[in-house]
């Protein structure tokens, strides 16, 4: 089968199940059809077994098992949480995927699972055991048409690709990148213009690449070819020409304009109106990475505009690279704070409406529930390459359209003028890099692309996408200092979401204590001790008085620990706000090559009232709470006062302990020490394990010289320490504090 009619059998599967769901008499009728239909078994019977014995304390039956893929199911009823805890005969309480589990234990090796399936007729969740504390991926029935080739390793061991978009646009990203590196070789000043024109002249080329694999050029290969007719010498000229087409309108082109460029259409929207950019000479080695890596052998079709935004600029962003390169937030985090922030009350809200029964009233609300889509505005102030703007699009238009089939019917809509309502211009941006505002315009641009090809599925016609008709409102600019009212009136916003910068007091650069010194004013209370992310907290605070806009915001969880509650949250309570509802820490998960483990939280606040169940949200469970203090839990809103006493008869502890000895004695890796110890056998006594924060947090191993009570005979017989200790004593000595100099009279502790 090719992809439209597996998508076909998808949908028609989906629709059949849609309803239906009784464990013990539909199981078997279900994973049948799915490998028969949907993935193009044979004979399903032959492939799959059913109800294999194992023998735990009792016999017990394996749901599913597919002995070619190693693939073992475990199957509950429709209205299980495949999340959710479930007592067994034996009473002990266990998760559907433990179950599996412990059948899986039982098994003889050469049949253990390298997947686990566990499925509610509605969700599967999908876990890969080569990753057993991972987290599972989850495909909603109602997605499958879409999504079905995440089940394809079901039937193809060698496709264990369940993330394939992921990979598709981190692949796109490394072509970028090599792109980037040839092109850069071709300038020679590499000055700030020049770097910058390198960087527009990448996202022109990609949305060129895009537009010739989804059609929107028309004949695929359509920039491929009209490349491949110049000279390699004439290559440059040939871009220059194409990107002027680009940015004129049809009417305003010369008449007798060469067939090769008059193909193109008008794209509008900016990306290729700045004739000031500065284009190299192309190479040969150029040109055969556009022709061939970039465009006879990539699809761009099926990059995810969610992803790819934040992977093409950590691909061109020198300091992203160096440090291990491509960072983004996952499209599973970005859902964390949108889906509680508005997205699951407007997928009950349709549902609600296509359970109406009467089908004029159904289709009224249909059409009012589309018209509510298109109102809705959206600012993320800190939007880096647009991914939470990219990912909220899409889930709107998706809705958008499934309210669209509800409407149709399978029926041809012969009025076209407003078959797509929400547009790109509902979302706004603010971020300070200049080159992350053109990708992210640019990821909303392909994301709106791909969207308009699922609705001409729906409304079987063709729409046209060019002349681009909608903007992204993002602006270049720092988000702490400019106005967000210039941005968009507050009276006009729904939502604010984002993902502002993670930086602690103690890290903060100049610039940006000022922004915070701005924004918080000299007035406030240990203003020194708020991490950078506070500003955000406290501006959008200020914004929302007076509004029913709600925000959610992610942040590193110490902003919720300690003296940081009382120093943001005991004012902003003050002001008026509410959590509306929070994630409690885990960890942000990032695609980089040496993963940062940051341990974050979410935080959805308001000033107006709500109506809504406030909700704590906690790894794979939920939590119906009647408030939610700054700590994060159910509580009264109160304030942990710091004090500098305890509160019981114990001695104070008024300073940490600080080796003031600038790293000489406290700060020796295990290769230093091995290295003395081999020289020196007797200093082996002088040498001790430090656990400090950064090693405990990161597993980190370090050495200090623990010199108390050493014979001054040794150290002095040991030129490695001796230096150690006279740089110890000079450093000191040299100090502006008093305190620090009376310490050089005893250097070696």
């Amino acid at each position: 089968m090719n992809d439209l009619e597996i998508r076909k059998q998808a949908k028609e599967f989906a629709n059949f199940w849609a309803d239906k769901g009784y464990e013990k008499g539909q199981s078997q009728v279900f994973w049948l059809t799915l490998l028969n239909k949907v993935l193009g078994v044979d004979n399903p019977e032959q492939y799959i077994s059913f109800e294999d014995k194992v023998m735990l304390d009792h016999t017990s039956f394996i749901d599913g098992y597919i002995s070619a893929t190693h693939v073992l199911i475990e199957q509950k009823s429709r209205d299980r949480d495949l999340r959710k805890a479930i007592r067994q005969a034996d009473g002990t309480l266990l998760t559907p995927f433990q179950q599996a589990k412990r059948y899986s234990a039982d098994l003889p090796y050469s049949k253990r699972p390298r997947w686990i399936i566990t499925c509610n007729f509605q969700e599967f969740l999908i876990y890969d055991m080569e990753k057993p504390n991972g987290e599972p991926e989850s495909i909603l029935l109602k997605n499958l048409p879409k999504e079905y080739y995440r089940l394809q390793f079901i039937v193809n061991s060698q496709n264990e690709n369940i993330k394939k978009e992921m990979e598709i646009s981190i692949k796109a990203g490394e072509i970028v990148g090599i792109l980037y590196d040839a092109l850069l070789k071709q300038y020679n000043e590499k000055d700030e213009q020049e770097l910058k024109s390198l960087n527009e002249l990448c996202v022109r080329l990609v949305f060129c690449l895009y537009a010739e694999d989804s059609g929107l050029f028309g004949e695929k290969l359509t920039f491929h070819n009209y490349l491949q007719g110049f000279q390699v010498k004439d290559t440059r000229r040939a871009l220059i020409d194409l990107f002027k087409v680009l940015d004129t309108k049809i009417e305003d082109r010369d008449k007798y304009l060469d067939d090769e460029l008059a193909k193109f259409p008008y794209v509008n929207g900016g990306l290729f109106a700045n004739e000031n950019i500065i284009i190299p000479h192309l190479t040969d080695e150029i040109i055969d990475i556009l022709l061939h890596k970039a465009s006879e052998n990539f699809d761009w079709s099926e990059i995810s505009p969610t992803i790819f935004g934040a992977v093409f600029e950590s691909t061109l962003n020198p300091e992203t690279r160096r440090s291990g390169g491509m960072h983004y937030t996952s499209i599973e985090n970005i859902h964390k704070v949108i889906d509680p922030l508005f997205l699951d009350n407007l997928k009950d809200e349709l549902e609600k409406i296509k359970e109406i029964k009467v089908e004029k009233t159904r289709k009224q609300q249909l059409e009012a529930f589309r018209n509510k889509l298109s109102t809705l505005t959206f600012l993320d102030p800190a939007c880096g390459s647009g991914n939470f703007l990219t990912e909220t699009y899409i889930s709107l238009r998706r809705l958008e359209n499934e309210a669209l089939i509800a409407q149709t019917r399978g029926q041809t809509m012969i009025d076209l003028g407003d078959v797509i309502k929400v547009s790109i211009g509902q979302f706004y941006g603010i971020e300070i890099n200049d080159f992350a505002v053109t990708v992210a315009k640019t990821a909303l641009w392909i994301s709106e692309s791909q969207m308009m090809k699922e609705t001409e599925e729906i409304v079987n016609q063709q729409l046209e996408f060019f002349p681009l008709k909608s903007y992204a409102n993002i602006v270049e600019g720092n988000a702490l200092r400019i106005d967000w009212n210039d941005v968009i009136s507050k009276q006009k916003l729904s939502y604010i979401m984002g993902n502002p910068p993670f930086v602690g007091a103690r890290l903060m650069n100049k610039h940006q204590k000022e922004d915070v010194l701005s924004i918080f004013g000299n007035s406030w209370k240990n203003i020194g001790n708020l991490d950078y992310v506070s500003c955000w907290y406290k501006k959008a605070t200020d914004y929302i008085e007076d509004t029913s806009i709600r925000v959610a915001l992610v942040s590193t969880n110490s902003i919720c620990q300690g003296e940081s509650v009382i120093n943001l949250w005991k004012p902003l309570f003050k002001q008026g706000i509410h959590i509306d509802f929070a994630h409690t820490t885990f960890i942000w998960d990032s695609e980089a090559q040496q993963k940062a483990h940051v341990h974050c939280v979410i935080v959805g606040f308001s000033i107006a009232t709500s109506f809504k169940d406030k909700i704590i949200y906690s790894l794979d469970r939920y939590q119906k709470v009647k408030n939610i203090n700054a700590y994060l839990i159910e509580a009264e809103n109160v304030f942990i006062e710091n004090r500098k006493k305890p509160i019981c008869n114990v001695n104070e502890m008024l300073f940490g302990s600080m080796p003031n000895d600038g790293g000489h004695l406290s700060s020796i890796d295990e290769k230093e020490m091995a290295e003395i110890i081999n020289k020196y056998p007797e200093s082996k006594i002088c040498f001790k394990k430090i656990v400090g924060a950064d090693e405990f947090i990161n597993g980190k191993t370090r050495w200090c010289l623990w010199l108390k009570n050493i014979s001054p005979n040794l150290i002095n017989s040991i030129p490695y320490i001796k230096q150690k200790v006279s740089a110890v004593q000079e450093l000191r000595e040299n100090s502006s504090r008093d305190a620090t100099k009376r310490l050089a009279l005893t250097p070696f502790l």
